[in-house]
């Protein structure tokens, strides 16, 4: 309750600018709880005091430029600064360990679920730019993944109002996995519907070709 008061009161002194500027410090590495405010935001829209798209746009961009900034800080700075300077960003070499770990069991894919994961999120910018992951790949798992996240969390506040904070502790304790069995139900729609459209063509291919088999 103590950290819903401090996160109420930080909107009622600054509005829409907490959650661009708390999220993206905490993708800097910076302590900062950023699904709670989030899912707090998303009851505050509900309550009508804030603008469900523009918590939306504001949390969007401030998660993606902080994922920005530590991706290149990744790429211009490399290991031997976050060795060294790590413990300034809360980077620990073991943090880097398990990330490093969690890359190596998922690749690129890990920039988007590692939304879900605590302590690791912070860091796959990091990692993404030290191992000089192409920019346009690390862009669109970051980015979209950015987008799902901000949306699921924001939408967690507004649809369940004042029975939020019930659904978020689920949410948080199962989320690796909910998040996971969501991306495998998307496949697997994504496969039948393609499936599914191709197959006319296919018969209309076979009918066309008995049809001239029949005209010789």
């Amino acid at each position: 309750m103590e950290m819903l008061n401090w996160i109420q009161e930080l909107f009622g002194k600054y509005g829409y600018n907490v959650l661009f500027f708390g999220l993206l410090l905490e993708f800097i590495a910076l302590p900062f709880p950023g699904e709670t405010t989030m899912a707090f935001a998303g009851y505050l829209s509900y309550t009508g005091r804030l603008d469900f798209m523009i918590l939306i746009i504001v949390a969007f961009f401030g998660t993606t430029i902080g994922m920005t900034i530590t991706y290149f800080i990744g790429l211009k700075a490399g290991m031997p600064f976050i060795q060294r300077y790590g413990r300034w960003f809360l980077f620990s070499p073991a943090k880097l360990e398990k990330t490093q770990l969690w890359f190596e069991r998922y690749g690129s894919g890990l920039i988007t679920i590692g939304y879900f994961i605590p302590g690791v999120r912070h860091f796959t910018g990091y990692f993404s730019g030290i191992i000089a992951l192409p920019f346009r790949k690390f862009a669109l798992y970051a980015y979209g993944g950015a987008l799902f996240w901000v949306i699921l969390f924001l939408g967690i506040g507004r649809l369940f109002g004042p029975q939020w904070t019930a659904v978020f502790h689920l949410f948080e304790a199962y989320a690796p996995w909910i998040v996971l069995a969501a991306v495998l139900l998307a496949a697997m729609i994504l496969v039948y519907r393609f499936r599914f459209s191709r197959r006319p063509k296919a018969l209309r291919v076979m009918g066309t070709v008995k049809e001239s088999s029949k005209e010789r």
